[in-house]
């Protein structure tokens, strides 16, 4: 789970490890793709808006984030958790996440996209 969200990332830890999940946490898109390579989680969560070099909230980063994960050749579910989904709508970055919800997401909603994408989860990543 990618947040720069300190209290958005331990709250959904908590409600997720309740729930039996193992939770990964970033903080920054590097981060994330660096726990993506340790890891290899079967399912990767993320906000959209990270701090850009200037400290201001830039959905241009997650973009880069989604990106990255994709051009790492990982295959793994994407879903993008977002206040700001039109920053996301129409960009090619759209086509290579699994989900977009909206924040403020409702928990059996993100339960039930959790348990949807998990029990159909590709390889996390591709074969070279």
């Amino acid at each position: 789970m990618a947040d720069d969200d300190l209290d958005q990332l331990a709250v959904n830890k908590l409600l997720l490890e309740a729930m039996g999940h193992e939770v990964v946490v970033a903080r920054c898109p590097s981060e994330a793709l660096r726990e993506l390579e340790r890891s290899a989680p079967g399912l990767c969560m993320m906000d959209l808006r990270f701090p850009n070099a200037a400290g201001q909230p830039d959905s241009r980063e997650g973009m880069a984030l989604i990106r990255g994960i994709r051009e790492a050749g990982y295959r793994l579910p994407v879903v993008v958790l977002s206040g700001w989904p039109a920053d996301l709508y129409g960009e090619p970055e759209e086509q290579m996440v699994s989900r977009i919800l909206v924040k403020p997401v409702e928990i059996p909603v993100l339960l039930e996209t959790i348990e949807l994408l998990t029990s159909v989860s590709a390889p996390s990543r591709s074969l070279p």
